[in-house]
């Protein structure tokens, strides 16, 4: 590499980590003086607060913010090479644009090769332990209100409860069906449901059970039947927090379990499968369009170009959330939700890398 690559990359990873440092410290500041009442009334120890949650909070923030930061860190540093005319001097020197933009692009692919890790394996592991702390200290014991909860919980088996207590682990007017095909053979009925930790089964109380075998139906009647399911008391308790707790593969076979049942949250994990993905590319399609608008030798200098890049990359984050509104709350697909503001973006820092100085 030449001493120009090695500049332009210390300058663009030196500006990164030391802006989101500096944010970290002072977004950690805010968040302490905010809980600290809750710190102190729950008596969470220094430790846990420290080693436990803010700790675990930082990876989860830095892949947050980094495209954000991966683009103030270009028009930062990039301005401030073009009002001292150091841009002008390079490409003089007969260095092409293409070439002046390689230290870039191996910034950007090393920042959202950090990303996709940081998202898909590093996170999910800290996450457990941050949402943790914050079920014991920060929020409310989980309530499920869920009403008429219908899944499949096996091909051709379907349950049904009118409702669930977490706390109790019992649900309550319970069915269950079998199908082979599209024939009906088995019904089951019952009060209620509750599961044995100990033995960790369903016991099915004050049951009635219906068997078909053609036009010939089976009755039985009984006050407790103990089984085991395909299903656990924690499917019944799960947010979406808990989303953020698989890495990329368990939340793929998540999803494919959920899609089975019929979840009616599937687009909310597709969602966030899809954004894995995306958000890293988000890293390098920012950073052509920071060079490309920062390069120019400009009167307003800096001010102008952070002006001009911060509106653009609000634009980009505003229109992430309206498309994926669009895919939660609509008939948008996931994954054209997600992927459709790279792609618009990317039109852009086309045309604007064509206008840019060379």
């Amino acid at each position: 590499m030449k001493k120009l690559d090695i500049y332009i990359i210390k300058k663009f990873l030196g500006t990164f980590f030391f802006a989101i440092s500096l944010l970290i410290l002072i977004v950690i500041v805010f968040d302490v003086s905010e809980k600290i009442d809750e710190y102190l009334e729950k008596q969470a120890t220094l430790y846990e607060i420290i080693f436990v949650y803010y700790l675990n909070f930082i990876p989860y923030f830095v892949n947050l913010f980094s495209y954000l930061f991966t683009f103030i860190a270009v028009i930062f540093f990039t301005s401030k090479m073009a009002s001292n005319s150091e841009i002008v001097a390079i490409l003089s020197s007969g260095i092409s644009f293409r070439r002046f933009l390689v230290p870039y692009f191996i910034s950007a692919i090393f920042l959202g090769l950090m990303s996709f890790y940081l998202a898909n394996f590093l996170i999910p592991k800290t996450n457990v332990k941050m949402i943790a702390f914050e079920k014991a200290y920060l929020k409310n014991p989980y309530r499920n209100v869920d009403r008429n909860i219908h899944m499949q919980i096996r091909p051709g088996q379907f349950v049904y409860m009118d409702s669930y207590n977490n706390f109790m682990n019992t649900g309550y007017k319970f069915s269950m069906e079998n199908y082979q095909g599209n024939n009906l053979v088995y019904k089951l009925n019952a009060t209620r449901i509750v599961w044995d930790s100990v033995s960790e089964s369903w016991s099915i109380r004050d049951y009635f059970i219906r068997k078909f075998d053609g036009y010939k139906e089976t009755l039985e009647r009984g006050e407790r039947l103990d089984t085991v399911l395909n299903m656990k008391p924690d499917e019944f308790t799960f947010i979406l927090d808990d989303m953020k707790t698989m890495n990329f593969i368990e939340l793929r076979q998540f999803i494919e379990k959920e899609r089975l049942k019929g979840s009616k949250l599937i687009k909310e994990y597709e969602v966030e499968k899809h954004k894995r993905i995306a958000d890293p590319f988000a890293t390098i399609i920012l950073t052509i369009i920071g060079v490309s608008i920062s390069s120019r030798k400009v009167r307003g200098g800096i001010g102008m170009h952070l002006g001009l890049g911060l509106g653009l990359t609000f634009s980009y984050i505003l229109f992430s959330q309206v498309t994926t509104v669009f895919a939660t709350r609509g008939s948008l697909s996931p994954w054209v939700a997600v992927w459709i503001p790279n792609f618009i973006y990317s039109l852009i820092a086309a045309v604007l890398i064509r206008k840019a100085p060379k």
